[in-house]
């Protein structure tokens, strides 16, 4: 899959496009319909199926103190686009010149650049542009001047509700991680690279990747199996997600650190995704850090057990 920055990039001169607008954070199942759809559509017209989406949530420079919870990284929405069937993903850099650019001049810009456009299919309630001014009704208007389809695809429910990246945050921050894990088409997973901490862990005996997850949508506090996925590379596990009241009382941010069963090695720079198993326990202040280590120890060997894996 090819992945550009700019549309000058673009890779697929000479054939028409099918492409999927839409910022697509956690690429759920509502998501995963407009992508499927595209991919539908690049059949139909011997076209390129390809991704437009954006580094950053729009709110980020349209409505700073409204920036939502980030479900997916960048990163983890790249691998599900390949998965399904995404020939090509153009990664806007969304600033304060793009913010100003109108619904118009976006659609013009891609069949300049990336055309000729075969489909455009978003969700019915997309909207984009300056002050929102695009919608399905200007892509179906424009489509008509250019010779493209536009599709507006209507919600997709699950349990009698819509599926949308709002009920997915709510689940995931109410710890209702299998329901997350229906609404998105897979298991709950966050992502960040992996920075370095204190080291007090490795002390003990059980290092830990210190996985930056600032910005992310997160579960209720506490130790969760898991399953660390880095690169090719996947390793059962057992996390912590919390503000480690026993060692550093003054910290108030929170902290998400995993130890992998079974690996040994430096993965500091490198993102590492986690999906979220069962819980085992909620996070708690110990009378000591002897108390702490022993349950920690106490906590991996459960760990062990559960993933029949060897100390």
């Amino acid at each position: 899959m090819n992945v550009i920055s700019q549309l000058s990039e673009w890779p697929l001169r000479g054939r028409r496009a099918a492409l999927a607008i839409g910022m697509f954070d956690g690429v759920h199942l509502g998501h995963q319909a407009v992508l499927l759809d595209t991919v539908e559509q690049a059949r139909k017209h011997d076209a390129v199926a390809a991704a437009v989406t954006f580094d950053l949530h729009p709110n980020v420079v349209v409505a700073p103190s409204r920036i939502p919870p980030r479900i997916y990284s960048l990163n983890q929405r790249l691998r599900a686009f390949a998965q399904l069937g995404m020939e090509a993903v153009w990664v806007i850099h969304f600033d304060e010149d793009f913010s100003r650019q109108t619904g118009r001049e976006f659609v013009a810009l891609l069949q300049a650049k990336a055309g000729p456009l075969a489909s455009i299919t978003v969700g019915q309630e997309f909207t984009f542009g300056r002050q929102r001014g695009g919608n399905v009704a200007l892509l179906r208007e424009m489509g008509r001047e250019l010779g493209f389809e536009a599709r507006g695809l209507p919600p997709v429910s699950e349990g009698g509700q819509v599926v949308s990246s709002t009920r997915i945050r709510e689940a995931i921050r109410d710890g209702k991680l299998p329901e997350a894990s229906r609404l998105l088409g897979r298991p709950y997973a966050v992502a960040g690279g992996v920075k370095r901490g204190d080291g007090r862990a490795r002390e003990w005996g059980f290092p830990t990747a210190n996985v930056d997850v600032s910005g992310a949508a997160l579960p209720p506090t506490g130790v969760y199996l898991a399953r660390a996925h880095f690169g090719t590379s996947e390793y059962p596990a057992v996390l912590n997600l919390g503000r480690r009241p026993t060692v550093s009382e003054a910290e108030l941010g929170l902290r998400l650190e995993a130890h992998l069963l079974g690996f040994s090695g430096d993965l500091y720079g490198q993102e590492v995704e986690l999906a979220f198993g069962a819980k085992l326990r909620e996070e708690i202040r110990f009378a000591n850090v002897e108390a702490l280590r022993l349950q920690i120890a106490a906590d991996v060997q459960t760990a062990r057990q559960y993933f029949h894996v060897d100390p």
